[in-house]
């Protein structure tokens, strides 16, 4: 499984980005896709995750701020990111894994396959 994230960069408080990170992992009947962060100095933390049926789950700093959605025909994993605040400056991830054990999960270990990450900075 490969990982490629990308749509990262510097945004004011308030603004808004959306992260993409083409996957590989489409081609499994069940999967489930997440996103990380890590900040500066901290340990990385689970934002969302989606699997094949289409279930998402949050972490609570990013409820009602985020969206992550998924396009099968591009094989693609999205972040929508609104409301932007400065604590939410950190290097982003995605994570994939098919274990069929696992409904869904925002824990690290629940994945094997991870991509390189992508920068956001919101900063004014």
């Amino acid at each position: 499984v490969q990982l490629v994230e990308s749509g990262g960069g510097s945004v004011q408080p308030g603004g808004s980005l959306r992260l993409s990170c083409a996957a590989s992992v489409f081609t499994y009947s069940r999967y489930y896709l997440g996103w990380f962060r890590q900040a500066p100095g901290k340990e990385r933390e689970g934002v969302a995750c989606i699997n094949s049926d289409d279930y998402t789950t949050y972490a609570e700093a990013v409820k009602g701020r985020f969206t992550i959605s998924q396009d099968n025909a591009k094989n693609t994993l999205y972040l929508q990111m609104n409301s932007l605040k400065p604590e939410d400056t950190a290097m982003y991830y995605c994570a994939a894994d098919h274990d069929s054990r696992i409904w869904c999960s925002t824990s690290l270990r629940a994945y094997n396959y991870w991509g390189r990450g992508t920068q956001v900075t919101v900063s004014s």
